[in-house]
């Protein structure tokens, strides 16, 4: 675990040094739990993002895509039920007036425990953690932490208060007066924005149940105990298909999506062993079912996704709150040997945090590397193993020489393929330099044009994983490519 620490460390800075994540407004000192996406960063989500979208609206063709706005009008929140029940339970230290969300202070102590080697006595404490949760039994959690003396990592005592609720919204106001404004939430989630635009989407798609109308977006969450790099901040996007099925049918298809999901993520090339299924204890208020997709990050199993069943109780709410009928005429039902009906569609949830599978992809693709070489002789690098279809850059073309045409060839190699992939050109420094930037970066394939170039027309390409080099036409460099990542 110590070691798995020092790499993730070691992650962290090679995310700010070769553009991928840097901390939010860091020359201010930066804002906590807060970050920006650099040049690599905001690619690689991109394309995240987009083999996600693809996967889910165009591969299926009862899934369409929406995007919602962030601002909602504040009677929705109060339906889905956010307003009264959005929060989590939290714990002050008396002495450093700290706040801790319950559930991280025990986990960090846990952690904390199996570094140790005490593993019975974190399964423990975790066992009676999540039972409590279950119950609601905050008087409970609090003796849990004075019975484990979990300390404060500032004050280091055990001087705690009550266990509490705390509302995770960020609200603010609307409107261009400010004794006239009305307040406002950012969303905690983007899933409402599919409930309230249910009848738009369904009726002017002339989409039959089952179909799921698939969202990304940003949500905010004033978190008060951010940590892990970005795998809990106060601003991420979410990644979420809501997918609408008859009552009585809701089961079938939350176990179709367990395992469709758990694919797809495979498919991004996460090994299934850092892949598990996590059932909920505690099942949220409007849920009948729901469990966790969880990896296993650097830090622990954690949660990757969420697969819900939701019921009907969304679009319930949303009747009820907006006296508008939110229902679905079913003329098929007849074929089953029932009358033609009007029901509120029950909802199968899929919820997957870009921002964590960004962390994930990350942290599987990071290596430092040592050998030895033939000769006897010690080599390594710090490469990035990303899968080479949502790599940010695809290809990088690197002239031998800044001189004798080599230049010119790579540029028009350049010209023809950026059309097709982001592709990346440059001049500067050894080629063996410029392999290892290239290498740290995770661009997957390098050509090099040299001499030989100008006599057969011929390249050197070079993979990333293996280091093989070989030599290939000049006309195939952009076919090949393609191949790999498609």
């Amino acid at each position: 675990m110590a070691n798995e620490s020092n790499n993730f460390a070691e992650l962290i800075a090679h995310c700010k040094e070769y553009g991928y994540i840097f901390q939010s407004s860091e020359i201010y000192d930066g804002l906590a739990a807060v970050y920006d996406y650099g040049q690599n960063g905001a690619q690689l989500k991109k394309n995240i993002r987009d083999y996600w979208w693809k996967s889910m609206t165009q591969l299926h063709d009862n899934i369409v895509g929406i995007d919602a706005a962030i601002f909602m009008h504040p009677t929705t929140w109060k339906a889905s039920g956010h307003v009264d029940n959005f929060s989590d339970p939290m714990i002050d230290n008396k002495d450093s007036n700290k706040r801790y969300r319950v559930d991280h202070l025990i986990e960090a102590h846990a952690e904390a425990l199996a570094l140790e080697g005490k593993k019975e006595e974190e399964f423990a404490l975790l066992k009676n953690m999540d039972a409590l949760i279950a119950a609601s039994d905050y008087a409970g959690l609090k003796q849990l932490i004075v019975d484990n003396n979990i300390k404060c990592a500032i004050s280091k005592t055990c001087n705690w208060t009550d266990v509490r609720e705390f509302n995770l919204m960020f609200s603010t106001q609307i409107g261009s007066v400010a004794e006239e404004s009305d307040t406002i939430y950012l969303r905690p989630e983007t899933a409402q924005g599919i409930f309230v635009n249910f009848l738009n989407v369904q009726k002017t798609g002339r989409m039959k149940i089952p179909f799921g109308i698939a969202q990304t977006g940003k949500a905010f969450r004033n978190e008060i105990v951010a940590r892990q790099f970005i795998f809990r901040m106060r601003e991420f996007e979410q990644m979420e298909m809501q997918f609408f099925v008859r009552p009585g049918t809701q089961m079938e298809w939350y176990n179709f999506w367990k395992e469709e999901r758990k694919k797809w993520h495979e498919s991004l090339g996460i090994p299934p062993e850092k892949l598990r299924y996590h059932d909920h204890i505690k099942l949220a208020h409007y849920a009948d079912a729901a469990l966790d997709i969880e990896f296993e990050f650097p830090f622990g199993w954690k949660e990757l996704e969420g697969i819900h069943s939701r019921t009907d109780f969304d679009l319930t709410q949303h009747q009820t709150y907006s006296k508008k009928k939110i229902q679905y005429f079913d003329n098929e039902l007849k074929e089953d040997g029932k009358p033609y009906g009007n029901y509120i569609p029950y909802v199968v949830e899929t919820s997957v945090g870009l921002d964590r599978l960004f962390l994930t992809v990350m942290s599987l693709a990071y290596a430092n590397e040592k050998w030895t070489k033939e000769d006897g002789t010690e080599d390594s690098r710090v490469v990035l193993r990303i899968p080479a279809k949502i790599a940010p850059t695809k290809l990088a073309i690197l002239p031998l020489l800044k001189k004798d045409g080599l230049p010119e060839i790579a540029k028009q190699l350049m010209d023809d393929c950026k059309g097709s992939f982001m592709c990346f050109y440059e001049e500067k420094d050894a080629i063996g330099k410029r392999y290892r930037r290239m290498d740290a970066i995770g661009t997957p394939f390098c050509v090099t044009i040299d001499h030989q170039t100008k006599e057969d027309n011929t390249v050197t390409i070079r993979y990333r994983d293996t280091m093989v080099q070989e030599r290939i036409a000049l006309a195939d460099v952009k076919h090949l490519i393609l191949g790999k990542i498609n």
